[in-house]
């Protein structure tokens, strides 16, 4: 991987983990709600987007879908909502692991087929997100870890749809635009709930302009400089980059439960995904 290549992925690794510090820090210590949040979220990240796209001089017209954007909607809510009581390290490997699991499963019910070293992976895998959710002190609070598993399966499938939908800012703008409709219907039908401060809104703006729109920009731009493998690989960083981020900047603790748990989901994916290049090769 060259130095221009290696340093767009490194922003855009920084960029997703900065997704889960930037809502964490919001729902924890500002006022804003969780529906508020979503909707600012969203309606910056289609601003921002569709202005790269305009830059480029592309028009936007006949770009994304209405059920891709419905994906995107309920990524970008279940994983508002979840961040209320969850962690952010805690969070983000939920949703990743539930992210590969999707597109994982998604591959094995279209007839791919594991080989017994993507089997051992896929078992460790569960079996540390069986581990994570498990009673006791350290554990997850249930109902967020089901918003943030449901986050998690809305991105595979989003993630999914957009494998060949054609350029993906382009795509992706649309599909923002769209899902602002649906989160402003959630906003409505949870108005009484409505809570905005500047330092919220401000989180907001920042994880729907930067982390997610120049994010997943910086992100396709890399995408074709690095090998198949390299870009799934690099993406077991994400989960690690978001709890040291949660630690250092947020104080949040380091559980034993959260270290075994983590060890055993992103060495189990990064089994599947070696594996699975390793056989395509083959």
């Amino acid at each position: 991987m060259h130095s221009r290549a290696f340093i767009l992925t490194g922003l855009a690794m920084v960029a997703f983990a900065g997704n889960s510090l930037l809502t964490r820090a919001a729902l924890r210590e500002t006022g804003i709600d969780a529906a508020s949040f979503t909707s600012i979220r969203l309606a910056s990240g289609a601003l921002v987007l569709w202005g790269l796209v305009v830059l480029r001089g592309h028009g936007i017209s006949g770009s994304g879908n209405w059920w891709s954007a419905l994906a995107l909607f309920g990524y970008g809510a279940a994983f508002s909502f979840a961040y209320i009581d969850l962690s952010t390290g805690m969070g983000a490997l939920l949703l990743f692991g539930a992210v590969q699991a999707t597109m994982i499963g998604y591959g094995l019910w279209q007839g791919e087929r594991l080989e017994p070293l993507q089997w051992l992976g896929f078992l460790m895998a569960f079996g540390g997100l069986a581990g994570l959710l498990m009673p006791g002190l350290s554990a997850p609070p249930i109902a967020s870890s089901a918003l943030m598993i449901g986050a998690g399966v809305a991105w595979g499938i989003y993630s999914l749809r957009g494998r060949a939908a054609g350029d993906a800012t382009r795509v992706s703008s649309g599909n923002f635009a769209r899902a602002v409709a649906f989160a402003l219907v959630l906003s409505l039908l949870m108005v009484d709930q409505a809570s905005l401060d500047a330092a919220g809104t401000g989180y907001a703006l920042a994880s729907g302009a930067i982390t997610s729109a120049l994010g997943y920009a910086i992100w396709y731009t890399a995408l074709p400089m690095i090998r198949a493998v390299t870009a799934a690989t690099v993406q077991l960083t994400v989960p690690v980059i978001a709890a040291l981020g949660g630690i250092v900047l947020l104080g949040e603790p380091l559980t034993l439960r959260l270290v075994l748990a983590g060890a055993a989901i992103l060495g189990g994916i990064w089994l599947v995904v070696l594996e699975k290049q390793q056989t395509a090769k083959a």
